[in-house]
């Protein structure tokens, strides 16, 4: 397995199986043009096999934190340690650009992504409420 940061539209398209959704060329080249804005894939065999990413964020009075926005492996190599080096890998990134720390929002359902989080190193800061404003796009 290799972890690379995807630096191109192509490198975001080439993993497209491992998103939600469908992506879009706009949306990966404004993700890639953002400041803060990163995508780690895990390759293995040339196989974008799973992706983390990340946005840094930054308050007056906290300085820089990472938010870990998505994590993502493809069925076939679940089971690996892929998600936990990427998020190992994301973690040594932030440090590396002086963020304070990481967070990630999680279903508390969510066992495989809470097992992996934990085992990189996260800890349960207990319960969390998140409340969504939708918008028409």
């Amino acid at each position: 397995m290799e972890i690379r940061r995807a630096t191109s539209t192509g490198d975001l398209m080439a993993a497209r199986h491992l998103y939600d959704g469908p992506p879009r060329e706009e949306w990966a080249h404004r993700f890639l043009a953002a400041p803060g804005h990163l995508m780690l894939i895990a390759y293995v065999d040339g196989f974008p096999a799973g992706m983390v990413s990340g946005i840094e964020m930054m308050h007056p009075d906290k300085g820089t934190e990472m938010c870990l926005y998505e994590l993502s492996v493809d069925e076939a190599h679940r089971r690996r340690g892929i998600g936990r080096a990427l998020t190992e890998a994301l973690a040594r990134e932030a440090r590396e650009r002086g963020c304070y720390d990481m967070w990630v929002g999680v279903d508390t359902d969510n066992a495989a992504a809470l097992a992996t989080y934990k085992a990189s190193g996260a800890r349960d800061d207990g319960v969390f409420a998140m409340l969504t404003w939708d918008f028409d796009a």
